[in-house]
């Protein structure tokens, strides 16, 4: 099938994780995505390894986030390096980098210059606090934007400390906001037919996670989010049953819902906690308390079987494994194979965006550094 974002040249100054992770959706979407790297190391993603995992001398998240690209070696600070990428910016639609502030400007491809290189790019930016201000030039990492952000008091039990979430979330919604943010300047610039200016930052994007609880924080007198004192407890505003309980081999989760019919579902009294809906929040802890007592008794199958024949909102709660082997996601068929050079594979995930029912699978590796020199230098001819 015709991608939609084929033709588009996409060329990517980008490290670590937030904006390759937007390169790379751009990718799925047909753009063809050229990484300039520093000569010798590339970008510091090849080293940075998750688990002490690497495939052909890169990491493996390297070759998670990067695959489906190219790879154009380049000393920004060589004088005939940086005309061959001038030359290159002239003929692309995209550029995206994630520099510290002011370092673009420096080597003469800030925003202003690239606009007179290629007055129709749209050129993207990611910062971790902005390009001004007091932490403009603090070093964006996702642990240290969550820990600024609030979002480390919204997990975990009310008698625990901050708790982080388990995943890089900072880096992978500022990506998307990147990519979200290109796709919108892409409709404006072929409608002017000028350049667009798109920025973005960890610490935005981290504050945008938690719109829907930082509205409720303005507009409810400035009280900061109350965590429950049980343990499982899914969300610091919301009432009970809201929540992850422990059954007699495992565990299942329970969404909202009408308390009065999922007491009676399971068999447990809570008649002197709820009287008046505002009790499902006030006695939220003493409520689910009762709730986990209950739960322990039976079988989480046990506990699906009779949930569900009441409309009730439940899930088990599954591991890595259990979630690969199940059939939804054999259905979906979320998991694709990425060919290596060597013949060899791995498995990832594919885009999770489908297009007139057609899934967009890509197995095409993440570049070695600077493979694309020769082929890249004689097409453009630079």
């Amino acid at each position: 099938m015709n991608r939609p974002l084929e033709g588009l040249l996409v060329l990517e100054f980008c490290q670590f994780l937030a904006g390759p992770s937007a390169g790379l959706k751009l990718a799925d979407l047909g753009a063809r995505v050229i990484k300039i790297e520093r000569p010798v190391k590339g970008d510091a993603c090849r080293q940075l390894a998750i688990k002490d995992l690497y495939i052909n001398d890169d990491s493996l998240l390297f070759h998670t986030i990067n695959r489906n690209k190219e790879s154009y070696a380049a000393d920004l600070k060589n004088p005939e390096d940086l005309e061959r990428v001038k030359a290159l910016i002239g003929k692309a639609d995209v550029m995206t980098h994630n520099f510290r502030p002011g370092v673009m400007e420096k080597i003469g491809l800030g925003y202003d210059s690239v606009k007179n290189i290629n007055p129709a790019i749209v050129y993207g930016v990611v910062t971790g606090y902005g390009e001004e201000g007091p932490w403009a030039a603090k070093a964006g990492q996702d642990l240290l934007i969550q820990a600024v952000s609030g979002l480390t008091w919204l997990s975990g039990r009310a008698d625990e400390g901050p708790v982080p979430f388990g995943l890089s979330c900072s880096d992978i919604m500022c990506g998307n906001h990147l990519a979200q943010g290109i796709l919108a300047a892409l409709i404006k610039r072929n409608r002017t037919g000028k350049a667009v200016l798109v920025e973005v930052s960890l610490l935005e994007s981290t504050l945008d996670l938690q719109f829907e609880v930082l509205t409720t924080y303005f507009n409810d007198g400035g009280k900061l989010p109350g965590r429950s004192a049980v343990t499982g407890s899914g969300h610091a505003y919301l009432s009970a049953p809201y929540g992850i309980y422990a059954t007699s081999d495992s565990f299942i989760a329970l969404a909202m819902g009408d308390l009065n019919k999922i007491s009676s579902a399971v068999s447990c009294d809570i008649s002197d906690l709820y009287r008046r809906p505002e009790n499902a929040f006030e006695n939220r802890d003493r409520i689910m308390l009762r709730l986990k007592d209950v739960l322990a008794g039976r079988s989480t199958e046990e506990w699906l079987h009779i949930l569900e024949q009441h409309g009730i909102w439940c899930s088990p709660v599954l591991n890595y494994r259990q979630t690969a082997e199940h059939p939804a996601l054999e259905e979906l068929e979320l998991i694709q194979e990425t060919r290596l050079p060597d013949g060899s594979s791995f498995k990832t995930t594919r885009s999770p965006v489908q297009l007139n029912g057609n899934i967009l699978f890509s197995d095409k590796a993440a570049p070695l550094l600077g493979q694309d020199n020769e082929s890249i230098s004689e097409e453009f001819g630079i």
